[in-house]
């Protein structure tokens, strides 16, 4: 099993930053993917970026340029530093984990989620 923790959500105003973070814990080879996916009230989670173990990112097209995500793989900690923030990013943000490479921004190939963390950006 592996389990995933979030911290860093929090309220900005639009053009705010916040950085996210996910640390992973127990079977942590499990997590050769990792990535954030999102939920807002009323509508189906989405993939926002993802990063493998050798750092290769994928980006939803949304967020490409002011979101970045990396990963400490020695520390088993996967981020999401965010600028630009706007309305439209709020949302419950949720780190996922799985042992698969090339699972893109499907949340339905990750088997570890994270109980997520709120982002509210004000206008």
């Amino acid at each position: 099993q592996v389990q995933l923790v979030e911290s860093g959500g929090g309220s900005v105003e639009a053009g705010g930053s916040l950085r996210l973070s996910c640390a992973a814990s127990g079977y942590t080879y499990s997590t050769n993917s990792m990535g954030w996916f999102r939920q807002a009230p009323g509508k189906e989670r989405e993939g926002v970026a993802t990063v493998d173990r050798s750092g290769t990112t994928v980006y939803a097209v949304s967020v490409k340029g002011r979101f970045t995500a990396s990963r400490d793989n020695a520390k088993n900690t996967l981020y999401l530093q965010m600028n630009s923030l706007k309305p439209e990013d709020t949302a419950m943000y949720y780190c996922a984990a799985d042992w698969g490479y090339g699972l893109g921004l499907h949340a339905r190939n990750y088997n570890y989620w994270g109980q997520g963390t709120q982002v509210t950006v004000s206008s």
